[in-house]
């Protein structure tokens, strides 16, 4: 252990790139890549457009999906007072980010990131900074070590005040062995009353077949590994919580913004936001 902060700070940053493999497709790196980022490798982008070839539409998750944080964050601070935010599985940095999007409207918010992959904690160091009034902070952890989130948490957030919890296409990640109900309802059962969950999830659905096609592919040549979900499957997150409307529908349908007379396309990234009584 160095006593030299500088120092300290240089030997996370080595020992978080040592971890990357540059090898193997990584989810947040092609959801990086379908998002217009530069933060991928060819490796990536080889396995994005697979992808995209068998499901044309899959990059339109991915930005329905940021649209959908969008527009969730900025009615949970500008409408509901919300001013601190817990961002589990955050992805690699692109544009509007939760501290953006929160802290544009509420300076003084004050946001935790938490994901376990090298890749986006350096990143997530380098880019994510928090305005002068707010703070941001940043963890390496994994979903299921919920213990050390919120000891790491409480010293940037207030947990006796309302908390919003962003679990934004990171589920999926959870096998059906795992139980995944109960360690999101582990994850909201931490936070005081007032609090909120975000959640979305891509899903599976008669209508959309070769979404499943394109999970296929990946669970066959990428890691880590996903579970796919009916939305009625991704609703039951939310069971013991006050929805919101308009429930939990396609992100691109969730509050669409200037969407006029018309409704807007179903994509299979299906999403929700929710009280805590």
């Amino acid at each position: 252990m160095t006593d030299n902060p500088a120092a300290a700070t240089n030997d996370v940053a080595v020992s978080l790139r040592a971890r990357i493999n540059t090898g193997q497709p990584h989810t947040a790196r092609i959801w990086n890549y379908w998002l217009g980022g530069k933060d991928n490798y060819e490796v990536d982008r080889a396995a994005g457009d697979q992808i995209r070839q068998l499901h044309p539409g899959i990059g339109e998750y991915a930005r329905h999906d940021r649209l959908f944080l969008g527009r969730a964050v900025r009615h949970l601070v500008g409408d509901l007072g919300i001013r601190q935010f817990l961002d589990i599985g955050t992805g690699l940095p692109t544009a509007d980010n939760t501290h953006e999007v929160a802290q544009s409207v509420a300076p003084e918010t004050r946001v935790v990131y938490v994901d376990n992959d090298p890749l986006v904690l350096t990143h997530a160091r380098a880019l994510l900074t928090s305005t002068p009034e707010g703070r941001t902070d940043y963890l390496d952890e994994d979903l299921r070590n919920i213990d050390a989130i919120f000891e790491h948490a409480a010293k940037t957030l207030d947990l006796s005040r309302p908390v919003a919890l962003m679990l934004l296409g990171v589920v999926i990640f959870l096998g059906d062995d795992e139980d995944p109900y109960r360690l999101v309802r582990q994850l909201v059962d931490r936070l005081p009353a007032g609090s909120y969950l975000v959640l979305s999830h891509t899903v599976t659905s008669p209508s959309m077949p070769d979404v499943d096609e394109a999970v296929k592919f990946w669970n066959e040549h990428g890691t880590p590994k996903l579970t796919q979900r009916t939305p009625e499957d991704v609703t039951r997150f939310f069971d013991g919580l006050e929805l919101l409307e308009p429930g939990v529908v396609s992100c691109s349908r969730w509050r669409p913004e200037d969407s006029g007379d018309t409704e807007p396309e179903e994509v299979a990234m299906f999403g929700g936001v929710a009280r805590k009584d």
